[in-house]
C-alpha cells in the first residue's frame, strides 16, 4: 500500500508538470514574445491559460496532502531540507496568481496598474526554477538526515550543479509543454510562431539534458546508478525518441500529434527518475516502506482518494473540453 501511495504522488507530479508546466510556460513565453505578433501571442497565451490556471493547482495539493498524510516523516524532512526553493515558489505561485487575476481585472475595468504582465512572467520564471531545483536535490541524493534530524542545512542542498540544472530543465520543459499545446489552439501566422517557439525550447532542452548526464555523474552518484537500471534506461530510450519525434511533428507540421508526443516525453522522463529513485523516497536514508504511515492509516486514504477521484477527475475533464481552449474564456475572465 506504501508503494500505491508513492505511484499517487508520481501521478500528481506528472499531472501537475503537464497542466500547471504549460501555464508556467505560458508565463515564460508572454516574457519572449517578440516580433510583429508579440501582443497577440501574449493574448493567446492568456486567453488559453485563463479558464484553466487555478484548477491545475490541484494536483500540486494531491502531492503534498498524500505526503503528509501517508509519509509524515519524510514530507517533514524534505520541508526543512527544502524549506528556501520551496517558499521561493510559494512566492512565485502567489505573486502569478495575483498579477494574472489583476490583468484581466484590469481590461475589464480600463484603470491601470504597473508592471503586472511583468510579474506575472518573472513569477512564472522563478516558481518551476525553484521547484526544478528541489527536485534536484531530491533526485541527486543531496539531503542528509542523521538521527531522525536534518543536517543537510538550508542552502548547501539546493545551491549545486545539479539541482541547478535541474531548475534550468523545469522551466525549459514548461516552456517545451507551452509552445506545443499552443500549436493546436492557433492558427496561421500564431500557430507558425509557437511553432518556432516550440522548436527552439526543444533544441535548448536537449542542450541541458545533454549537459545534465555529465553533472548527474559527477555530483549525483545516486541517480546515475539508478538511472542505469534496465528499466530506467528503457524509460530514457523512450523519452529520447519520443523528443526526436516531437521535432519531426513540428518540423512538417504534424500540430495534432504534437501535445500527445510532447506530454508523452515529459511523463518518460519523471517516470524514469522514479523508477531510479524506487525503493527511496529520500536517497538516500529513506525507503518508501520505512517512512510510511500505518497501513491502516493508507488504506483509509487511498478509499477516500478513489471516491474524490471518481468526482474530481470527470468535473476536470469536463473542464477542459469546454473552456481549455484558446478561443473561450471562463466566466468573469
Amino acid at each position: 500500500m506504501a508503494d500505491l501511495a508513492a505511484i499517487v504522488v508520481l501521478t500528481g507530479l506528472i499531472a501537475y508538470t503537464l497542466f500547471a508546466g504549460a501555464d508556467f510556460g505560458g508565463g515564460v513565453w508572454t516574457a519572449l514574445a517578440g516580433g510583429p505578433r508579440a501582443e497577440r501571442q501574449r493574448e493567446a497565451l492568456f486567453r488559453a491559460i485563463g479558464p484553466v490556471w487555478e484548477a491545475n493547482h490541484v494536483w500540486l495539493i494531491l502531492v503534498i496532502v498524500t505526503l503528509f498524510t501517508v509519509f509524515p516523516s519524510a514530507f517533514a524532512d524534505l520541508f526543512i531540507a527544502l524549506l528556501v526553493p520551496l517558499v521561493i515558489a510559494l512566492v512565485g505561485i502567489v505573486f502569478r496568481g495575483a498579477a494574472f487575476a489583476f490583468r484581466h481585472f484590469i481590461m475589464g475595468t480600463g484603470t491601470g496598474l504597473p508592471a503586472t504582465e511583468t510579474v506575472f512572467s518573472v513569477a512564472s520564471f522563478v516558481a518551476p526554477l525553484s521547484m526544478g531545483m528541489a527536485i534536484g536535490v531530491i533526485a541527486g541524493g543531496h539531503i542528509t538526515i542523521e538521527n531522525g534530524v536534518v543536517t543537510s542545512g538550508l542552502f548547501e542542498t539546493w545551491l549545486r550543479p545539479f539541482p541547478i540544472i535541474c531548475g534550468l530543465m523545469t522551466v525549459t520543459t514548461c516552456a517545451v509543454l507551452a509552445a506545443f499545446y499552443m500549436t493546436t489552439r492557433t492558427t496561421g501566422d500564431l500557430r507558425e510562431d509557437f511553432r518556432v517557439h516550440g522548436l527552439a525550447a526543444s533544441l535548448m532542452l536537449g542542450v541541458l539534458t545533454s549537459a545534465a548526464i555529465p553533472v548527474a555523474y559527477w555530483w549525483s552518484e545516486p541517480l546515475w546508478d539508478g538511472l542505469l537500471e534496465p528499466g530506467a534506461l528503457v524509460l530514457m530510450g523512450g523519452a529520447v525518441t519520443l523528443g526526436i519525434g516531437s521535432l519531426a511533428v513540428l518540423w512538417y507540421r504534424r500540430f495534432g500529434l504534437a501535445p500527445p508526443i510532447a506530454a508523452g516525453a515529459v511523463t518518460l522522463v519523471i517516470s524514469a527518475w522514479a523508477v531510479a529513485q524506487y525503493l527511496y523516497l529520500i536517497v538516500p536514508s529513506g525507503r518508501v516502506s520505512d517512512v510510511a504511515a500505518e497501513s491502516g492509516t493508507i488504506a483509509l486514504f487511498l478509499i477516500v482518494l478513489a471516491v474524490e477521484a471518481s468526482l474530481l477527475i470527470p468535473s476536470l475533464l469536463l473542464l477542459y473540453r469546454t473552456l481549455g481552449t484558446g478561443e473561450t474564456r471562463a466566466p468573469g475572465i
